[in-house]
């Protein structure tokens, strides 16, 4: 690995942006955000319209800052709209382009990480990736089953940043990351919280869905009775329900702001309201990790506190004082996401790690 050198372009959307980056080896040498406007995006009918508009942007980025496409070794995206898999860095051949190009499980701007990668491969000739999508099932089949069999709990998770932190941590210490069990909390706009059973992700919170708890933009888990009294209310259309599961729910739909630091902001001068729903975020926080520690059985080597939120010296104090006892608690802040598309890539070029292939068969289906 010393020895090799592998430049990477990473391609990680967004709703509004396109977050970039060029990586030689694990050294960054480029990255930057570039927003859309919401007049730009408007005459996309679907996410996937979006391919070209975005790929000329980035090329035109690139271009500026001198970096040659012609130099880059491989390309890795962010990807999603698969069907469920095992993680991994996946090649990405032409039924993982199609079904990220129809965003076939699930509509995300993201799935564009894939589809803007492979065209650039095809164009430079050279390998395009995946690594660890949205779509990354490694569920135990207990952590599946609900009560009523028409519903299955999904795995929806940060895949990415979850397994990056946990490398990390694990490189760190100097072991693998299957050899330890560990707790990643992805603390953010959404906040998934996994068991990591020897490099297996064996159960966490539905970001989607409306699992796990509160967060800035999201309702987190609600009783199920209440919620459904209340679509049947005529308060609420359908959409408006779904905006407060996923966009408009949690913090916002409080204190009318997704804004951490704004709470705690008002916390600090005394708004009761603002430090009981705060409170109460971090209180689901907390019990969601006490569920992934039973998951594991009660043996987790650590808990890892990773993104925004893991920046707020607040949450994380109040935080501890919950789950101290549980584990030793590690503070990684931020995310990785870029950083992870790029080393997923190079374990792959450098022989460390096989490629995966996506064959679009589901990892499970149902009992």
């Amino acid at each position: 690995m010393e020895n090799k050198h592998f430049r990477i372009l990473t391609i990680n959307p967004g709703s509004t942006s396109t977050k970039i980056g060029v990586f030689d080896n694990d050294k960054c040498v480029f990255k930057t955000t570039i927003d859309h406007s919401l007049n730009e995006l408007a005459p996309f009918k679907e996410i996937s319209d979006q391919k070209e508009f975005r790929l000329n942007v980035v090329t035109k980025i690139l271009k500026e800052n001198n970096i040659q496409l012609e130099t880059i070794d491989a390309f890795s995206g962010r990807g999603g709209g698969l069907v469920n898999c095992p993680g991994g860095t996946y090649i990405i051949n032409e039924k993982l382009y199609e079904h990220a190009n129809m965003c076939f499980t699930i509509k995300h701007p993201a799935t564009l990480g894939a589809t803007i990668s492979y065209e650039f491969g095809k164009k430079y000739n050279k390998p395009s990736f995946v690594v660890n999508p949205p779509d990354v099932d490694e569920y135990n089949l207990v952590a599946r089953l609900t009560g009523i069999p028409e519903i299955y709990r999904e795995s929806r998770i940060h895949a990415l940043n979850q397994k990056e932190v946990a490398n990390r941590y694990t490189n760190k210490i100097g072991v693998k990351y299957s050899d330890l069990n560990l707790i990643v909390c992805h603390l953010g706009g959404g906040i998934s919280i996994a068991a990591h059973n020897h490099g297996r992700m064996i159960d966490s919170n539905d970001i989607v869905n409306g699992d796990g708890p509160m967060t800035p933009t999201r309702s987190g888990f609600v009783p199920a009775k209440p919620l459904i009294k209340l679509c049947f209310s005529g308060k609420y259309t359908e959409k408006e329900l779904n905006g407060l599961i996923n966009k408009t729910g949690g913090l916002l739909a409080w204190l009318n702001t997704n804004d951490a630091r704004e709470v705690v902001k008002e916390i600090k001068n005394g708004n009761k309201r603002a430090k009981a729903v705060y409170d109460a975020m971090i209180y689901q926080i907390a019990k969601q990790i006490g569920a992934m520690y039973v998951a594991l059985k009660c043996n987790c080597s650590a808990i890892l506190l990773t993104g925004g939120l893991s920046n707020d010296e607040y949450l994380v104090t109040h935080l501890k004082k919950y789950i101290g006892k549980l584990s030793k608690v590690v503070v990684m802040n931020g995310e990785f996401e870029l950083e992870a598309l790029s080393q997923g890539a190079i374990r792959v070029l450098s022989g460390v790690e096989k490629a995966v292939e996506y064959t679009g068969e589901p990892v499970f289906k149902n009992l």
